[in-house]
């Protein structure tokens, strides 16, 4: 049995449109994948595979000890049973870890029911909760225990075991699986609760390239010893990572100073811009050679931005390049 809907605007393929074509100066900045090992643990991203047992902070103390940075922070907080995709990031990728607060999630899971159940009633029931559904976290969570409406976008009964289903799910940001469980053993009139479970993505962090504790230490200590660069590379990656699946606008030299202090963006700035881009998106600024800049909200669509000569077309929300990192231009203007 499987059913979906559409799952998030951010999984689009979109176009990149060209207002105007610039250069860029080599001599400022850096293209993400020239960055040294060095300038990628102080600035980088992890997909680490969370074992069953420590709780995410734990593994978060782990990972800092292991690698020897001062900042770490993951993205969706995994309960300490639960395995699977825990991004880390390192450094100044911490300030862009906010965009996993609403990428979508993937989880396989394994839900008891305190009954038996006709199968054809379980399937019907699964297939009812495709959409959307109405959730209150659970009494242990750290947020408030109020109603709110969340999206399930996949749900698949993998196989049924007497009394134990095994299931894949991809659902919306802020989803709570044990809930979803126990509300389907309610529907059911059986009662249910979460056996198993482990996450299988994390917006754009899958399960297929997560790594493990062991194989991170293995491929720093290598790193370490000047014997392999290669596997490190692989392990560690670029903060702009992170920005995949946002929509984007890329600037001018001239102006990236200018939103590494909070400015908000002229679009005298832009030489690039993606399609689809809607007024209120959140989107990723970026240098021509493609280091992310800032996090920003639009105040034009794409058509707006691409065909307009003056105006604001985004606010600063988050900045997540250093100042100084190229030349205060805009001062001097």
């Amino acid at each position: 049995m499987s059913k979906k809907i559409n799952a998030s605007t951010t999984d689009k393929k979109r176009k990149r449109l060209v207002k105007v074509q610039v250069n860029t100066n080599p001599n400022f900045g850096k293209r993400p994948n020239e960055r040294s090992i060095v300038e990628l643990l102080q600035n980088g991203l992890i997909n680490l595979d969370k074992p069953s047992g420590p709780t995410s902070h734990q593994v978060d103390a782990w990972v800092k000890s292991i690698i020897n940075v001062d900042r770490i922070g993951h993205g969706g907080t995994l309960d300490p049973n639960a395995t699977g995709v825990l991004p880390i990031a390192t450094g100044d990728a911490t300030r862009a870890l906010g965009v996993l607060l609403n990428a979508g999630k993937g989880y396989v899971g394994v839900m008891c029911l305190h009954k038996p159940v006709d199968k054809d009633k379980i399937l019907k029931t699964f297939e009812s909760f495709v959409g959307e559904i109405y959730q209150v976290p659970p009494l242990r969570s750290a947020v408030k225990r109020v109603r709110r409406k969340r999206k399930i976008y996949h749900l698949n009964i993998i196989q049924i075991k007497e009394r134990d289903i095994l299931f894949s799910v991809e659902c919306e940001a802020g989803t709570y699986i044990r809930t979803l469980c126990v509300d389907i053993g309610r529907k059911l009139k059986c009662g249910a609760h979460l056996e198993e479970l482990r996450r299988t993505r994390a917006g754009n962090f899958l399960e297929k390239n997560s790594v493990t504790l062991h194989e991170l230490k293995d491929s720093y200590v290598l790193w370490k010893e000047g014997d392999n660069e290669e596997e490190i590379r692989s392990t560690i990656l670029p903060m702009e990572f992170l920005l995949d699946n946002l929509p984007k606008i890329v600037i001018r030299d001239s102006a990236v100073d200018a939103i590494c202090h909070g400015a908000s963006l002229a679009i005298p700035g832009v030489a690039e811009v993606d399609s689809e881009i809607k007024r209120n998106d959140l989107l990723a600024i970026l240098t021509l050679k493609g280091e992310g800049i800032a996090l920003a909200k639009s105040s034009m669509s794409s058509e707006e931005i691409f065909q307009k000569d003056n105006g604001i077309c985004a606010t600063t929300e988050r900045v997540l390049m250093n100042k100084g990192t190229y030349p205060s231009i805009w001062k001097k203007s």
